[in-house]
């Protein structure tokens, strides 16, 4: 499963899937290089039980403010259409994995 990609600020995907993270990052953010790779190996690993997507915080600036994300990378966790949990800056894989598994 691949982490599919946000574009004109529609995030009606995101909100129609049961369990889905939103990561929001931009293209000069060393931060959100870093996670990218982890956030890819995970959505294999969690497929079926998380969707992932990701949102350019610049091509998505409506979104951005909308979600009220002040800083990335910004990893955003959906539940039912609602925000229920956020992490900001790099996280490991570990980290992601418990924060899923509580979560899911």
């Amino acid at each position: 499963m691949a982490v599919k990609i946000i574009e004109n600020n529609d995030i009606s995907a995101v909100e129609a899937a049961p369990v889905a993270l939103l990561d929001v990052w931009a293209t000069w953010c060393g931060p959100c290089k870093m996670i990218a790779p982890v956030v890819e190996a995970l959505s294999e690993e969690f497929a079926g039980k998380v969707e992932f997507f990701k949102a350019d915080a610049e091509e998505n600036a409506m979104l951005t403010k909308k979600l009220r994300v002040m800083s990335i990378p910004n990893l955003v966790l959906f539940k039912d259409g609602k925000v229920v949990d956020r992490h900001v800056g790099f996280q490991s894989a570990e980290e992601l994995r418990e924060w899923f598994t509580s979560n899911i």
